[in-house]
Parts: C-alpha cells; sequence; structure tokens
C-alpha cells in the first residue's frame, strides 16, 4: 500500500473551505434558534426540547450519509455529492425559518412551523458538514491530518465569526431589531439570508477546487477499498471499534451536554445577568440577545487563537483537559459578570474548549481508525457521541432548570461542571494504542 502524499497547504485549505459556509449556516442557527423560539412564544421550561431536533436528526443523518458516500461514485466524486445537496436544502430553509412569525399564524401553529424547519435546516447541515471529516480522513496521511483538521477549525471558528456578528451588525447599520410580539425581527431573518447566499457560494467553490480519488487511486492509499467494503453493519462495526472511538465518545458526553445547554439558556443568561429581564417583548431582551451574539464571535474568535496554541503542547491528552477545563471556568463566570464587557472574559475561556472540541477528538479516532475501512461510516457512528449527549440534556433540561430555581444563568454553572467531567475522562484515552 502507497503512502499518502503530502498535500500543498491550499489543497487542505480547499478540502475545507465549503465548512466556513456550512458553518455560517450552524453559527445562525445555534446562536439564534432560542431567540426565534422565545420570540415566537416558547416557555423558558420547555425551551431545551426544541434543540432535541438538531442532535436527534445528526444522529440520524451522518452515519446514513457516511455509510452511503462509502459506497458511492459519481463523475463528482465520494463525498461531495451529498455536500451539495444538503447545502441546496438548508439555503432553502434558511429562507423559511426565520419567517414563521410573520405568516399570521397563531402561536402553536407558528411554533409547529419553525419545528419543522428546524428539523429540515439540521438535516442539511449535518448533510453537509459530514462529508469534510470524511474528505481528510480519505486523503490527509497521519502526519499532516492534524494541520487538516485544524484548518477545518480555523474555517469552522471564521464562519462563526461571521455567522454570530449578523445580527448586531445589521441592528448597527439601520436594520430593525424589534418587531411585532411573536414575530422576528428583520434583523435576524436578513442574517439567515445572507448566510445562505455565502453557504451556497462556499459549496460550490469546493465542488469545483477539490477532485476526489476514483477508487482505484484510493485503494492504492488505503487499506480497504470502497469496491471491497462491503456492507456496514452498524452494531458490528460499533462492537469491533477500535477502544479510542469509546474513550473520546465519553469525552464528547460531557462536553456536548455543557453546550447544549449553552445554546439554549444563555441568551436568557447574559439577558438576566445583565440587563435584568428575560422578557423576550423588550427591547433590552433583543439588544441582550445581539450582545451574545457578539460573545459567541468573542468565543469563535479565542478559538481561532487558542487553536494556534494548542500544537505547542507537548502533550496533546494534557492540552485537550487543560482547554476543557478552561472552558468550564468560563461557564461558571457567566452569572457573576453583570458588566456586558466583562462577559468577554468567560466567553474567551469557553472558546479554549470548543477549539479543543473541534479538533482533537476527530485527531485521535480517525488516527486508531486507520486499517479499519468504512472510514465515513465509521465517523457518521462517531457522530453519535456529539448527538445523543445532547439529547439527553435537552430530555433534561426543563427539570434541571427547575432543581436550579428556574435561573436560566444557573444553568452555566450546570454546563460547567459538564466541562469539568469530561475534563477528567481524558485521562482514559490511550493516545498511541488503538485498542
Amino acid at each position: 500500500m502507497k503512502q499518502k502524499p503530502n498535500l500543498p497547504f491550499w489543497s487542505l485549505w480547499n478540502l475545507s473551505f465549503g465548512f466556513f459556509g456550512v458553518q455560517i449556516a450552524y453559527a445562525l442557527q445555534s446562536a439564534n434558534i432560542s431567540r426565534i423560539f422565545r420570540t415566537l412564544g416558547a416557555d423558558p421550561h420547555d425551551l431545551s426540547f426544541f434543540w432535541i431536533l438538531p442532535p436527534l436528526m445528526g444522529i440520524l443523518v451522518q452515519p446514513v450519509v457516511g455509510t452511503l458516500s462509502d459506497k458511492t461514485w459519481t463523475r463528482w466524486g465520494r463525498r461531495i455529492p451529498y455536500l451539495f445537496v444538503g447545502a441546496l436544502v438548508a439555503v432553502a430553509v434558511m429562507c423559511l425559518l426565520p419567517n414563521a412569525g410573520s405568516m399570521h399564524m397563531a402561536v402553536s401553529a407558528a411554533l409547529i412551523f419553525g419545528l419543522i424547519a428546524l428539523m429540515l435546516l439540521d438535516t442539511s447541515i449535518n448533510m453537509a458538514m459530514q462529508p469534510f471529516k470524511m474528505m481528510v480522513g480519505d486523503m490527509v496521511n497521519e502526519e499532516q491530518k492534524a494541520k487538516a483538521y485544524s484548518i477545518q477549525s480555523f474555517l469552522c471558528n471564521a464562519g462563526s465569526v461571521v455567522g454570530f456578528l449578523f445580527p448586531f451588525v445589521l441592528t448597527a447599520i439601520g436594520v430593525k431589531n424589534v418587531a411585532a410580539e411573536g414575530v422576528v425581527p428583520d434583523s435576524v431573518i436578513w442574517s439567515f439570508y445572507i448566510g445562505a447566499a455565502i453557504l451556497i457560494a462556499c459549496v460550490l467553490y469546493t465542488t469545483a477546487k477539490v477532485k476526489e480519488w476514483p477508487p482505484q487511486e484510493y485503494a492504492e492509499y488505503n487499506p480497504v477499498s470502497p469496491q471491497t467494503e462491503g456492507s456496514a453493519n452498524w452494531f458490528t462495526l460499533l462492537r469491533n471499534a477500535p477502544s479510542t472511538f469509546w474513550k473520546v465518545g465519553l469525552v464528547q458526553f460531557f462536553c456536548w451536554g455543557g453546550m447544549l445547554y449553552m445554546w439554549t439558556y444563555v441568551v436568557d443568561a447574559v439577558s438576566e445577568t445583565v440587563w435584568g429581564t428575560i422578557d423576550p417583548t423588550t427591547t433590552s431582551y433583543q439588544e441582550a440577545a445581539n450582545w451574545t451574539g457578539v460573545l459567541y464571535a468573542i468565543q469563535a474568535m479565542g478559538s481561532v487563537v487558542w487553536a494556534a496554541l494548542l500544537p505547542r503542547f507537548r502533550n496533546t491528552k494534557m492540552a485537550y483537559a487543560v482547554s476543557l477545563l478552561l472552558g468550564g471556568l468560563g461557564f461558571v463566570l457567566i452569572p457573576f459578570l453583570p458588566d456586558m464587557y466583562l462577559q468577554i472574559v468567560p466567553f474567551l475561556l469557553i472558546g479554549c474548549g470548543w477549539a479543543a472540541m473541534l479538533a482533537m477528538p476527530f485527531t485521535f479516532v480517525t488516527n486508531a481508525l486507520q486499517g479499519y475501512g468504512h472510514m465515513g461510516a465509521y465517523l457518521g457512528l462517531f457522530n453519535g457521541t456529539i448527538c445523543i449527549p445532547q439529547i439527553v440534556a435537552a430530555v433534561c433540561g426543563g427539570s434541571i432548570l427547575s432543581l436550579v430555581g428556574g435561573h436560566q444563568s444557573t444553568m452555566m454553572i450546570v454546563a460547567g461542571a459538564s466541562f469539568v467531567i469530561g475534563a477528567c475522562c481524558v485521562a482514559f484515552i490511550n493516545e498511541h494504542g488503538k485498542r
């Protein structure tokens, strides 16, 4: 078997560039879904249930996309057709979702419409996102894989910054940030429109620039060719998965559960802590929601800086654990800083944890999976370690919120504790062994 060649920087860049557009869509979703549903009339205690759909669709879609793409070859490639179809659907839904309150429907009907649109949006985003991880696994050698995923992390965070800032910037240039009760503000609606346009442009760029290996060439560089992998029984694959797959998954469980509570409750937490209100009909709440988008962007920028520092750690596991501990500290600080500018500090710390979550798990797992075949199916199944904890956290969110007195700001402490537990679980990962 031939060794995969070292790829020039721009080839690694092109492999992941479409991720920039996909992440803009993901950032707009994660930063604005709670805001949209609160505006439509959702009760805070029910808010976490709306967040069940995104990870549920992820756990259903990504293994299917991975398994099917393992056995696919077309003139356009192996993974790219799924990327392109997912992006097209995402663009259509991004133009519909923020208009859920503008169609003169009753509150219950608007919430149902929003739920259906959210389900379709997350399905398509997951379908578009997974191929980027798979193409790196397919075409990049072990020596360059950390670099490739770091580039992907950079583009991911850059896209996040753009998506998070859209409502704030549009408001600053005069787009309305308030609307009638139950109607999503124009600043959010136009953010989704612009994000959709950028998404399709980025995906078209990747489609034009990346040429995937045909089956014969793929077989020269990989132990198992797409023509001989055969059908993938998911239960068999999971039973035979390397131990690293499960140990990294344990870390993922606690970290992604914590992130779900951030996405669900942080707008209300910041509004409650700094502006003293959680009433979505007030101007103060909408200002808090915009500022939270800025804080998300600061988190993403902090992630970019921290991702550049991570390779300086001699011990990869230590870098992973320290990053998660810093993220946990950031969450805990949020409810104790009543100044909007002081909130920058905890979000920078959260960015450290986010940087590690984006890059390190896939580096550990794809290295451990070399020689196993079914790379796409395995990475799709590994996405379960991202989705399942979010589903569990979403189901438990309302009950935990009641236990902590109904204060969304206190849920940030719960998220911080989850990150600390995840950091402790890093110790179980066997960095060099597969079994």
